[in-house]
């Protein structure tokens, strides 16, 4: 594709995802913009289904909201709260870990760099993009598999992995599209542009890609 096609291609993604659920971590982070529960979320969503993850915030978040109230509760009491995530019991020493320093660092606050986010044990680019975008309003590319595959497949990007896409996308990407791509495209890639197979008759920017790796379609 050509890269000043992207405008039209995120457009004509949005357009079509309309009546499609957003990724968890977005729905939540509509629902109530605090950095914390983004960060314990997208943590919570690492390796796990949305449904799963979504189940198990609202149990944590019922319990305890913030650092402070984190610290009160057990690591069985936390365990079973978001049992059956992906890796609960890692999860779980994640969570308070990261709680302590917090408290201990930050007073309580999540922070909103990118350096700082990433001295957080358990805490990846691709989180502390999320809470920097979600959570900040500030300006970062959250790229996981989906995104990386997608941008990749329309030709937009050339990169192996999804750090290199997305500091790729941060060379090239249009500010103004930083925080929804990752909503659009994880959604996009969940229900349309699939790892295999993916629905290409039914795509509304066929016109645009250049099918990088498609080998089956339907």
């Amino acid at each position: 594709m050509h890269d000043n096609d992207i405008s039209s291609v995120i457009e004509l993604i949005a357009e079509v995802l309309k009546t499609e659920k957003n990724p968890i971590v977005s729905e939540l982070a509509e629902q109530k913009r605090d950095p914390f529960q983004i960060l314990i979320s997208t943590i919570l969503s690492l390796r796990t289904k949305d449904e799963v993850t979504e189940v198990a915030s609202r149990r944590l978040f019922a319990l305890a909201a913030t650092p402070h109230e984190m610290l009160t509760l057990t690591e069985d009491q936390i365990i079973d709260a978001i049992y059956p995530v992906g890796f609960y019991r890692n999860k779980t020493k994640t969570i308070i870990n990261v709680s302590k320093k917090l408290i201990k660092e930050y007073d309580g606050r999540v922070p909103d760099t990118m350096e700082e986010l990433l001295s957080l044990k358990g805490v990846g680019r691709k989180t502390a993009n999320l809470v920097i975008t979600l959570g900040h309003q500030g300006r970062g590319i959250c790229v996981d598999t989906h995104v990386h595959r997608i941008s990749n497949r329309l030709g937009y990007v050339e990169t192996k992995t999804p750090g290199e896409t997305e500091f790729a996308l941060r060379k090239k990407l249009p500010v103004q599209f930083w925080t929804v791509y990752n909503t659009f495209l994880v959604s996009f890639g969940r229900n349309i542009c699939r790892p295999i197979s993916p629905f290409c008759s039914q795509c509304p920017v066929s016109t645009y890609c250049d099918r990088i790796g498609v080998t089956r379609s339907r």
